[in-house]
């Protein structure tokens, strides 16, 4: 098996789609990875689409309505049965072809786009799922090898400055910019990266979870090359 689980007590390898939703996160464990080598030509799929923004959707109309080879077919196969193997599970995919994110350079000493290291938040009880099928994949990181951007002195100084308000009002001013969500890794720190392929479940941070979020980031994309991500 490949050394991206080298981490073990962060990640868990399941091998179906039942186990990766019905595996409870647990003591340092919040990343769960069905682990898969797909046949297909996801590349000939990359290739037949049209990039209408720097992230287009893919409907499942759009992906059936491409002419492939065989292995192209097979490609769109695995993708469609994702599709619907999630959304049977009451969660919401989106199929994206990526050619980057927008980028977040307001500040030079903090960031708060997707590839800094980041932790998703929500209201209520979710995971995050994400598949690269093609381009560059996403990292996550040991959440003892990265502290919060907004505890580090230099950091927090010049965010307060930004604030003038209570100590009350600059956490919450923290928690609304989402800058609480970003960090830093350590020296030492060794990223994992997801691979293609793989379904991934990651966990957030919501008020019934019971371990740390996972920290994680979007990759820099390959020069010339989009990506074909799920991701709900």
């Amino acid at each position: 098996m490949s050394n991206i689980f080298s981490v073990k007590n962060q990640i868990g390898v399941v091998s179906t789609f039942s186990e990766l939703v019905n595996t409870d996160f647990k003591g340092e464990m919040n990343a769960l990875c069905w682990y898969r080598s797909l046949d297909g030509d996801f590349n000939e799929i990359v290739a037949k689409l049209s990039l209408k923004e720097n992230i287009t959707e893919i409907s499942p109309k759009a992906l059936q309505a491409l002419q492939l080879s065989e292995k192209g077919n097979l490609a769109r196969e695995i993708i469609l049965n994702d599709l619907q193997l999630l959304t049977d599970f009451g969660a919401s995919p989106s199929l994206n072809l990526l050619k980057c994110y927008e980028r977040d350079d307001e500040f030079d000493f903090i960031s708060t786009d997707v590839y800094s290291f980041h932790v998703d938040r929500s209201p209520i009880a979710t995971d995050t799922f994400l598949c690269t099928y093609h381009g560059a994949s996403s990292d996550i990181v040991y959440n003892s090898q990265a502290k919060q951007k907004i505890v580090i002195p230099e950091v927090r100084e010049k965010l307060r400055e930004l604030h003038d308000g209570t100590e009350e009002e600059f956490e919450e001013f923290l928690k609304e910019n989402y800058f609480d969500l970003h960090y830093q890794l350590d020296e030492d720190a060794e990223p994992i990266n997801l691979g293609q392929m793989h379904l991934w479940r990651l966990a957030v941070d919501h008020p019934k979870q019971k371990v740390l979020p996972c920290i994680h980031r979007a990759p820099i994309e390959n020069e010339g090359e989009y990506r074909l991500l799920l991701i709900c």
